[in-house]
């Protein structure tokens, strides 16, 4: 036998070797609880999204999946805690687009990178409501702007924190629509949407979960919904373009994340059952409920997707002026 065939020989036997534990790892892989990390408090899109994915991902697997609510410090906790995991797909990150796209543009120093994360799939996805407190005079949306217009800097606006997609979709909102609002930004959408239905803040623009139920009990007035399409759970609620704001558009995804490291057949396999969860009549029906949108997509088209929004919110900020406070 040549020695070229037998070099040949040697790295075949030498990658069926390194093959055989990674294959056995994934066969038996969880070998435990999966920890969904969440980097809001309990409510809203981000948790709800998690608990979604939660009960049908442990029917799937076999094992418990607990979410575990870790705010603050504008999402970076929970990225810290999941990028400094064990590296074998029990601890995964559950976050939304302004955390993931907007943290790394609009600060300095994060205590993790976006290389420290691995994409394992998009779960959900939701348009955004502009929600209003009863007692602004104002039942539409061209009505809702010419009113905070009259009163320049009188109106607050709620966010879910500094940097936040509902922060920064907001100041992109006064940008276009040239009106001026103070921001009060709350650590997670629980604490605004309590001052909000308070009226201690007049404004909210947030996802569906956070709102819908006020919307529907005449707890708070929507003026209008930021996606292409109205809303089924509020179908008497017009799009932004209806509503006479065509230029302006916001939606939010939530995403499940593993530390970068994590063995290729671990992802694979857990991107797999995150698809056979999601895919699940009853997933569907629950998210309806919850008023989001399921849509899956596997870690190369997160990947695409994430590197095309980053440069379009990279742009957004700029152009919007936004700064952490």
């Amino acid at each position: 036998m040549n020695p070229i065939t037998l070099t040949r020989r040697a790295a075949w036997l030498a990658a069926l070797t390194l093959a055989a534990p990674l294959s056995l790892l994934a066969q038996t892989f969880p070998s435990k609880n999966i920890s969904l990390v969440v980097p809001n408090p309990p409510g809203g899109l981000v948790d709800t999204s998690a608990r979604l994915v939660a009960e049908p991902l442990a029917r799937v697997i076999g094992q418990s999946v607990v979410v575990d609510n870790k705010p603050g410090a504008s999402g970076n906790l929970a990225y810290q805690t999941v990028a400094r995991s064990a590296k074998d797909g029990h601890t995964l990150l559950v976050s939304y687009s302004g955390y993931h796209i907007a943290n790394p543009i609009l600060m300095d120093k994060l205590p993790w990178e976006l290389k420290d994360l691995t994409p394992v799939g998009l779960i959900t996805i939701a348009t955004n409501v502009i929600a209003v407190h009863p007692s602004v005079p104002a039942n539409n949306l061209k009505d809702f702007i010419a009113w905070v217009k009259a009163n320049p800097g009188k109106v607050n606006y709620a966010s879910q924190g500094n940097g936040s997609v509902s922060h920064i979709g907001t100041e992109i909102f006064k940008q276009q629509t040239g009106v001026d609002m103070t921001h009060v930004p709350y650590k997670g959408s629980g604490q605004a949407i309590a001052d909000v239905l308070a009226g201690q803040v007049q404004v909210f623009i947030t996802t569906p979960p956070s709102v819908m139920q006020h919307v529907q009990g005449g707890k708070l007035k929507a003026l209008a919904v930021t996606g292409k399409s109205r809303h089924p759970q509020m179908p008497q609620v017009p799009t932004v373009a209806e509503a006479g704001l065509p230029g302006f558009s916001l939606e939010s995804w939530v995403a499940l994340y593993a530390p970068t490291g994590t063995p290729a057949p671990v992802l694979q396999k857990l991107s797999a059952d995150v698809k056979r969860s999601m895919e699940l009549p009853e997933t569907k029906e629950r998210a309806d409920k919850a008023g989001i949108e399921v849509r899956y997509l596997p870690p190369a088209e997160m990947t695409r997707l994430l590197d095309r929004e980053t440069t379009e919110w990279t742009k957004a900020i700029k152009d919007a002026h936004v700064k952490l406070d």
